[in-house]
């Protein structure tokens, strides 16, 4: 039987049989079957279309034309890897120099975020002669052992924390220890890091780097206080490491304000690595390291290759060119700024008609929705939440949930996500908070009477 023809149940029971149980589905109730995706928009086998608000792989849309035909076009002509002179490596690379600070001004390219981050490591442990890692609390990097060790997302459900990892409070002005009415979270949770770096240093550990996406999302879709990461970065300096900076989730022109998400921490501010993935091939497996000259200097004092047999290839690189292009000519990161400023604007609206609706928080189309069992506890709505995302799905808008009670609805569309989609989106996000909260008002209204 041909895969187009086989049913949804033919599916899920050859997936059941042949694929481990690791491997998770959304909506493991009653999954769906995806068969095509454009734009902003997935179909499943019966035709039906879903809104896409959490693919940021799709960056510039699913199958995009002209993403499609570079991969194509290049497919026909050659494929093979990067020991061989080719133009596209370092057209490429020119392109993404573009978009950096000067002195992020080599690179290295890989196939996923998670090779990016492990190299990102073994490029600050031989640049620094450290070992030891500073993270976020509830972060992840990658699925790589080396990387699990340093994302406590995974490392709490595994083997622990390793000792040459340590972990500092996530900068979260909403739930964490300083809040929104602090005069100065920034310095505060950057004390933090420097508490974490000296204790560090007195069990006679030496840090080789702190790690952290720009904008922390498995963590709940985090928007660090502006001036934070310069803080620690000095901190992190001083003791003689270096400053990561994880833009696999967040960026190119993510969040509408500028290209890469660490640039919302200031002009001036320069980390000494950043990774990116995901969105940077748009669905094709491509990924890049981009360092400076000394760190990169010294990781070739080694006098060992490094070597990828598909990083930068000439395919992977036609097609990060293109995705840079549609960029550029559909203005996607204007188009970020004004559609994501809208559906917070309309997100905030319903905040003050939903208690449930703790925090939205968010910059360009990089939005968290917080919900709220208490506004004084802020409790963490998971149940809710789970609930709300279900009734979308029977809406046909795919959503999902993240950070640690599983309660922030996280909005991380394609970057061709509409006006009319946030319009559309809200409305229904509208109508199923008022159908949950009349539902519980009833179940309240019995329980008074019983």
């Amino acid at each position: 039987m041909a895969a187009d023809q086989r049913g949804k149940a033919a599916t899920l029971a050859l997936r059941r049989r042949l694929l481990s149980n690791s491997c998770r589905l959304f909506f493991p109730e009653d999954p769906i079957k995806i068969v095509r995706g454009q734009g902003q928009y997935m179909y499943d086998e019966q035709g039906a279309e879903y809104i896409d608000c959490i693919n940021n792989v799709a960056h510039v849309g699913h199958c995009h034309p002209l993403v499609v035909q570079a991969a194509h076009e290049q497919n026909q002509v050659l494929n093979t890897n990067s020991r061989y002179l080719h133009d596209n490596i370092v057209d490429y690379a020119q392109r993404l120099s573009e978009t950096l600070p000067e002195k992020l001004c080599v690179f290295y390219f890989l196939n996923s975020g998670s090779e990016a981050n492990d190299l990102a490591l073994r490029l600050a442990r031989q640049y620094t002669g450290h070992w030891d890692v500073v993270v976020l609390d509830h972060a992840y990097h990658g699925h790589l052992s080396s990387l699990i060790d340093i994302s406590p997302y995974k490392f709490r459900d595994l083997d622990g924390q390793k000792e040459w990892v340590h972990v500092a409070p996530l900068p979260d002005t909403y739930r964490g220890p300083y809040r929104e009415d602090h005069p100065n979270p920034a310095v505060a949770y950057a004390n933090e890091v420097k508490r974490v770096v000296s204790s560090a240093q007195e069990k006679g550990r030496k840090i080789a780097a702190f790690f952290a996406e720009s904008l922390p999302s498995v963590g709940g879709q985090i928007i660090p206080p502006a001036g934070y990461f310069p803080e620690v970065a000095g901190h992190i300096r001083r003791a003689g490491g270096v400053f990561v900076a994880d833009e696999i989730q967040v960026g190119f022109g993510r969040v509408g304000k500028h290209f890469w998400a660490f640039q919302l921490q200031g002009e001036d501010f320069v980390p000494d690595i950043v990774t990116m993935g995901k969105s940077i091939g748009n669905g094709h497996p491509v990924a890049c390291v981009a360092t400076t000259q000394a760190v990169a200097r010294a990781f070739e004092a080694t006098g060992v290759e490094y070597f990828n047999t598909f990083g930068g290839s000439p395919v992977s690189c036609a097609v990060g060119l293109a995705v840079l292009d549609v960029l550029e000519k559909e203005q996607l990161q204007a188009h970020a700024a004004c559609v994501g400023s809208f559906l917070m604007e309309l997100l905030g609206q319903q905040k003050a008609k939903h208690p449930i609706l703790g925090d939205i928080r968010g910059v360009g189309l990089f939005i968290g929705v917080d919900l709220i069992k208490d506004e004084a506890t802020r409790m963490p709505a998971t149940e809710e939440a789970d609930y709300v995302v279900s009734r979308l799905k029977e809406n046909y808008i795919l959503l999902s949930t993240d950070g640690p009670g599983k309660n922030v609805l996280k909005f991380k569309p394609p970057m061709c996500f509409s006006l009319d989609n946030a319009r559309h989106v809200v409305a229904k996000l509208d109508a199923i908070l008022t159908d949950m909260e009349k539902k519980m008002r009833s179940c309240e209204t019995l329980r008074l009477h019983s």
